[in-house]
C-alpha cells in the first residue's frame, strides 16, 4: 500500500532516539499518521514544524498499519510566525481543530481553507473573522452545522442578530427580544463575508462558535477548548485595538 499527497504538519511525537510519529492533514487522505525516520535530526526537524506544507509518500504493508512517511518540504511557513504572538497561538489552535476530524477521513474543502488561513496568519485583521468562520465550517463538516439563514421562530431572513443556544438556529431581533439575555449574539460577519467585523463582533463570533464546539464536539469527548484559542483571541484583540 502506498500513496503520495500534499499535507500540512499538525504535529510530531518522538519515537525512539530520532524517529517520530508524524500527524498530517492531507489534501486527499484526511488526517493521517505515519512514522518518519530521523524526524528529529538536523535535516528533517525544520521541515516537520506545525503549519509547514510538505509532499508525503506513505507506505505500509496493510492499509490498517501505521506505515512510514517519506517527506519533502514544500512551503516552510512556520518560521515566519515567530515574531507575532497571535500567529503562533493561531497556528496551534488551527492544528488542534484539525485533530478533531476523524483519522483518514478526507475533507478537501476544509483542507483548502486551512491552507488559506495559514497563508494569511500574518494579517490579523483579515484572518480573525476567517478563523471564526472556519470554526463554523468545521462544525458543519462534523455534522453539527448551524442554520444562520432564517429566523427559527418566524422564517424571516432579515435582522438576524441572535442564535438560540438550544437549537443552533438564527433568531430575528423582534422574535428574540423577550429572550435576549438567554440568546447568543450573531455578528453580521458570520452570515455575510463582506460585512466588517469590529473587535466586539469578533468576541461575539468566537463566543458563538466556542459554545457549539464545546457542546457538540468537545464535551462528548471529555475535553475542553484549548488555552491556545483563548490566547489567540486575546492577542488578536490587542493587535486590532492598537491598530484602531
Amino acid at each position: 500500500m502506498h500513496w503520495t499527497d500534499e499535507g500540512i504538519v499538525l504535529g510530531v511525537k518522538r519515537h525512539g532516539e530520532a524517529s517520530g510519529i508524524l500527524e498530517l492533514m492531507t489534501r486527499a487522505h484526511g488526517r493521517h499518521l505515519g512514522m518518519v525516520r530521523g524526524a528529529f535530526g538536523a535535516r528533517m526537524k525544520p521541515i516537520l514544524q506545525i503549519g509547514n506544507s510538505v509532499s508525503a509518500t506513505w507506505r505500509a504493508r496493510l492499509d490498517e498499519h501505521l506505515g512510514n512517511f517519506a517527506v519533502e518540504g514544500l512551503r516552510l511557513r512556520a518560521s515566519g510566525y515567530f515574531s507575532a504572538s497571535h500567529a503562533i497561538y493561531g497556528l496551534t489552535h488551527l492544528a488542534a481543530l484539525m485533530r478533531l476530524l476523524p483519522e483518514r477521513d478526507p475533507h478537501a474543502a476544509l483542507y483548502a481553507e486551512f491552507e488559506r488561513l495559514l497563508e494569511r496568519l500574518g494579517d490579523p485583521a483579515a484572518v480573525a473573522p476567517q478563523v471564526a468562520r472556519f470554526e463554523l465550517q468545521l462544525l458543519s463538516e462534523l455534522g453539527f452545522g448551524l442554520d444562520l439563514t432564517q429566523c427559527a421562530a418566524t422564517g424571516a431572513r432579515a435582522d438576524l442578530i441572535y442564535v438560540s443556544p438550544k437549537s443552533g438556529r438564527a433568531v430575528s431581533r423582534a422574535a428574540g427580544a423577550p429572550y435576549a439575555e438567554r440568546m447568543l449574539a450573531l455578528p453580521a460577519f458570520l452570515r455575510d463575508d463582506a460585512a466588517p467585523a469590529s473587535v466586539r463582533d469578533l468576541a461575539d463570533g468566537f463566543a458563538l462558535t466556542g459554545f457549539f464546539l464545546t457542546r457538540y464536539v468537545l464535551e462528548p469527548r471529555g475535553v475542553m477548548l484549548a488555552d491556545e484559542r483563548a490566547h489567540f483571541i486575546v492577542a488578536l484583540a490587542r493587535v486590532l485595538d492598537g491598530a484602531a
